[in-house]
């Protein structure tokens, strides 16, 4: 079977840090090119902030039809800007791509649409940018709008409506015009929750029972994980590995841990690591003693390995809203089960320097938790959040 997308040492540079040029009279000018000569010679013609970023470097994968393929990495390794090449929105500096078919993008929320034209009239713009007829149009017109859920405000300039309109929209053309290749990128983030369940069934639809080639950005790891068949892991603008999905979030949370386990550990003090109902998990999380010369806050996500957030635990809340002292190199938490079982948990640690800033240290899937089934009480993961009884020592 032949690719429906094959790309060859693709790269995308990017020019950054040009610095304007002074205003000069006609005098200096005349200097200038009478040295210039001269400079280029002794190596002092460089311009100063003439800087270049290859955000893509020697990419190359294959996608064959009815593949539905994750591109996951950690933020600036180049994944929106593979998706905009591939969506021929922006150029590449060297390689090339061959794609074969119509191609439904959904992007950056703005792009796509002209924010004069109405819902309808930007419905029938994208479609014959997808090369489709208006008879073609018009039969899946009311498709679009009941799975857009914007009947009332069909008639209004799309520049009125909300990002979560936009998006619901956008998507709706995109998987409903049919093209070949269905391109998507973090901007379903936007919509509403039972939305964003609503998208991901229908790329499952395109897929599975249509076969059309799926290409998806998330950082909702668990989301890709369920949807995509296949991985490609991108790090520093370069492609890591491909391969089946599973294989692909294992090794991207091992380089996702490689930056800072020489900084921070996490232990399982437990002999076991099954967190059975009523059993106190000790998780010990330990870091550098020059990362925090003057206190910090240590915080613990738990998750399901579908993305669904069960509870979030913070130090200082935990501490009477103290700090972690300065000095301290460590901080054991105390967590009971109070009716989590049956399921596998993975854990995010963050590290920052006090209770109101950023953190200075982000470790994704930090470690990773078995809860078998006891026979008691079956907590069921839905969107809400339970907080356990918990404690912490430092």
């Amino acid at each position: 079977m032949k690719p429906i997308i094959r790309v060859e040492n693709l790269g995308k540079e990017y020019r950054i840090g040009l610095k304007a040029e002074p205003y000069t009279t006609l005098r200096e000018s005349l200097v200038n090119a009478a040295r210039r000569p001269i400079d280029a010679l002794s190596g002092k013609g460089k311009k100063n902030g003439d800087d270049r970023f290859w955000a893509l470097k020697d990419v190359n994968f294959e996608v064959m039809p009815g593949e539905v393929v994750g591109i996951i990495g950690r933020n600036g390794a180049g994944k929106s800007t593979l998706l905009k090449v591939l969506s021929r929105i922006t150029e590449p500096t060297t390689g090339r791509i061959e794609l074969y078919g119509r191609i439904g993008s959904l992007l950056e929320v703005g792009t796509g649409f002209h924010p004069e034209l109405t819902g309808r009239e930007n419905i029938y713009l994208n479609g014959a940018i997808l090369g489709m007829k208006h008879d073609e149009i018009s039969r899946k017109f009311d498709e679009i709008v009941d799975f857009a859920e914007i009947e009332e405000f069909l008639d209004t300039p799309v520049k009125r409506y909300s990002s979560g309109m936009y998006v619901r929209l956008a998507f709706a053309v995109a998987a409903n015009l049919e093209p070949e290749v269905l391109i998507i990128d973090e901007v379903l983030a936007v919509g509403d929750t039972a939305f964003q369940r609503k998208c991901i069934g229908k790329m499952e639809d395109v897929s599975k029972n249509e076969g059309r080639t799926v290409i998806f950005v998330s950082h909702n790891i668990g989301v890709v994980s369920s949807l995509c068949t296949t991985g490609i892991l991108l790090h520093k603008g370069e492609v890591g590995a491909i391969g089946p999905i599973r294989e692909i979030v294992s090794k991207y949370f091992e380089i996702d841990k490689s930056d800072t386990d020489d900084k921070v550990r996490v232990d399982i003090l437990n002999e076991e690591e099954l967190w059975t109902t009523g059993k106190i998990l000790q998780m010990r999380v330990a870091w550098d003693a020059g990362l925090f010369r003057d206190g910090c806050v240590c915080d613990l996500a738990f998750y399901t390995v579908e993305g669904t957030k069960i509870f979030g635990l913070e130090s200082h809340k935990l501490m009477d809203n103290r700090v972690i002292p300065g000095g301290k190199t460590e901080a054991i938490f105390s967590i009971e089960n109070i009716g989590l079982v049956d399921r596998e948990v993975r854990v995010d640690v963050g590290l920052k320097r006090d209770i109101g800033s950023n953190y200075d240290v982000l470790v994704e899937n930090a470690c990773s938790l078995s809860i078998p089934s006891a026979g008691l009480y079956d907590y069921k993961v839905d969107d809400s959040i339970i907080v356990p009884k918990a404690s912490v020592s430092v």
